[in-house]
């Protein structure tokens, strides 16, 4: 059977795009965690409040001294980036008053559904929630003082596209705090080796590359390092 010049020309392009991994975005970055989040689908609020709000998880137990190193102020804008069960979301609201917002990202509608029933529970007027996607974080742009990602930042299946959405919804000289899992070999736990893609080094230098500057660590913390950078 013969073929027309742009028939073939269609048919290798269905090829190609037949081809193409179902993990890369438009502009080609590869997922880097594929199926990372899948426990997150369909989220049960309670079970997870009883896995991140407890005694013995370490960013639980040191949440008032984690807070308290933000510095925020009344008035300011914030972001609390995989906010799960709403906890920072709460705290920061109280720090940043009626003045201030707090925005409450989530790849989770139910957790958002949940965080915002939670705020009007507790009369925390100063929240909002956004369901975002693995791409965006669905800010507005250039409104945040602070961006705070706990335990957030090795859940990025393209870490590229979603810290890029983040650059843009920051201030000039806005804040960034990346709190995520220690990866020793030897040292850090077998879920941690298996689970984190990424050691302490590596997420510097990928954060770095998006646009912000490291500007040093807080060290109050054994099992999870606690990072702080600058937009650029």
């Amino acid at each position: 059977m013969l073929f027309s010049r742009s028939a073939t020309h269609r048919l290798c392009l269905a090829i190609v795009l037949l081809a193409a991994p179902a993990w890369a975005t438009a502009d080609s970055e590869l997922n880097v965690a594929p199926g990372i989040n899948r426990h997150y689908d369909g989220a049960d609020y309670d079970r997870w409040v009883a896995v991140f709000e407890r005694s013995g998880r370490e960013v639980y137990d040191k949440r008032a001294e984690i807070v308290a190193a933000l510095k925020l102020r009344p008035g300011m804008t914030v972001a609390d980036i995989g906010a799960g069960t709403g906890l920072f979301t709460r705290l920061f609201a109280r720090d940043v008053g009626a003045t201030g917002r707090v925005y409450a990202v989530d790849i989770s509608p139910e957790f958002i559904t949940n965080i915002l029933r939670t705020a009007r529970e507790q009369r925390l007027v100063n929240i909002e929630g956004i369901v975002n996607t693995q791409t965006d974080a669905k800010l507005p742009a250039g409104v945040l003082d602070a961006a705070f990602l706990c335990d957030t930042y090795h859940h990025f299946e393209f870490p590229r596209a979603m810290m890029s959405s983040i650059h843009r919804s920051m201030r000039s000289d806005g804040k960034l705090y990346v709190i995520d899992f220690e990866k020793i070999p030897g040292v850090s736990s077998g879920w941690v080796m298996n689970h984190v893609r990424l050691d302490k080094a590596t997420a510097i230098r990928e954060i770095e590359a998006a646009g912000f500057v490291f500007v040093g660590e807080e060290r109050m913390l054994r099992e999870n390092y606690f990072l702080k950078f600058v937009r650029r």
